[in-house]
């Protein structure tokens, strides 16, 4: 939603939560249709600034950095406003003269509406999981009905943020997020699978209360044994209309075969395993696999990979009663691989962070996991 931003010739965004969002810990912001957002962290800047050619396919494209502010109206009401700042291009090529929808707050009502209007038809975001999110997602009555019918990990995120950003700041300080291409816009029933990737996930700069935590966490999941763990998951389920979704505590109590299985269950859109996308799945990972082992001094600590697709094409196969393809050549599926999350990635030349511990050679824990990601999905392809 774009409008004129007080006192300035720019435009102005109403930031909403990223209904998409189904792991990490940072809120996800939709700034328009092909346009994410998220804070800025300079590690991550600096990343996308300085980004190898080779690197561009497999990360979302970088559009820049807008200012945002924070509202609260009388009601205690918080709404997020971004600014393009001086230089940049409002992405959504709006009429700046368009008049802000102020009276839009995200009152828990209105999130529950977005996430139902963002979806197509009667399709509804659907976990079996307890999140550990019980205060946020009570009603009026201290009962939590939407658990049944929502996965609430985007607004969770969202809510935990504004309360961090209201609690700490003013309503008039200027925050900067970076602007980033929506990976999944083209899809019509985004299913999308967000891996950990890596045998180590704290940064060089993280405490030593914090480094405990995670390698803890890491030797407790597959992680340690396998260099991927499961960090976030919907898919779509032709059979029911809803997306299944799992959360990142799902994720860390898999062992090597729950790993495998849930893999399995990321390709089964209901009640028929989507064969056809495991080749074309395989050959993008081969290719970053490619990429990976090339980019000397690289540590993608931390980071996330995201396997997508899109639950439309089985859909419209099982609408008109379509035999599935057999192979990626005859029918070509709709399927993308994604590195993201760069705030803790170091490389030689960073500027974020020029006394980084400096690193030879390529990240082995990233290659390890790409690895072994690579071999699952070929045992599943091979019938395993």
């Amino acid at each position: 939603m774009v409008g004129q931003s007080p006192g300035e010739g720019r435009a102005a965004v109403l930031l909403q939560p990223f209904v998409h969002q189904v792991g990490g810990h940072t809120s996800m912001l939709t700034y328009d249709e092909h346009t994410i957002c998220k804070p800025l962290v300079s590690q991550e800047l600096s990343f996308y600034e300085s980004l190898p050619l080779a690197m561009r396919q497999f990360t979302p494209q970088y559009k820049g950095i807008v200012s945002v502010h924070l509202k609260k109206d009388s009601l205690g009401n918080l709404t997020l406003i971004a600014s393009p700042s001086l230089g940049q291009q409002d992405s959504t090529g709006g009429d700046p003269a368009v008049t802000l929808w102020h009276k839009c707050k995200w009152s828990h009502t209105q999130v529950t509406k977005t996430f139902k209007d963002s979806c197509p038809g009667k399709m509804l975001l659907r976990t079996d999981l307890q999140y550990h999110t019980d205060s946020l997602l009570e009603d009026a009555n201290g009962k939590q009905p939407e658990r049944k019918s929502y996965n609430p990990w985007g607004l969770h995120c969202h809510r935990q943020h504004l309360n961090r950003m209201s609690s700490k700041h003013n309503e008039n300080k200027l925050h900067q997020f970076l602007l980033l291409e929506n990976v999944v816009s083209k899809c019509s029933y985004p299913c999308i699978l967000d891996l950990k990737m890596g045998t180590r996930q704290h940064g060089d700069d993280a405490s030593e209360e914090k480094k405990a935590r995670h390698i803890k966490k890491c030797e407790q999941s597959t992680s340690a044994s396998l260099g991927v763990r499961i960090c976030g998951m919907q898919v779509y389920q032709a059979d029911t209309g809803h997306f299944l979704c799992k959360d990142k505590y799902f994720g860390r109590k898999l062992s090597a075969e729950g790993f495998r299985q849930t893999l399995r269950q990321f390709l089964c859109t209901g009640n028929q395993l989507r064969t056809d996308l495991l080749e074309p799945i395989i050959l993008r990972l081969k290719a970053l696999l490619a990429v990976i082992r090339k980019q000397s001094s690289y540590r993608f600590y931390s980071s996330s990979l995201l396997i997508i697709y899109d639950g439309q094409e089985h859909k419209e196969s099982t609408d008109h009663h379509l035999p599935f393809p057999k192979t990626y050549s005859t029918n070509p599926c709709r399927v993308d691989v994604r590195m993201i999350d760069f705030a803790h990635t170091t490389f030689k030349g960073s500027k974020s962070n020029p006394n980084s511990t400096l690193y030879d050679g390529p990240d082995h824990g990233y290659i390890f996991g790409l690895e072994n990601l690579i071999k699952i999905l070929q045992s599943l392809s091979e019938g395993k």
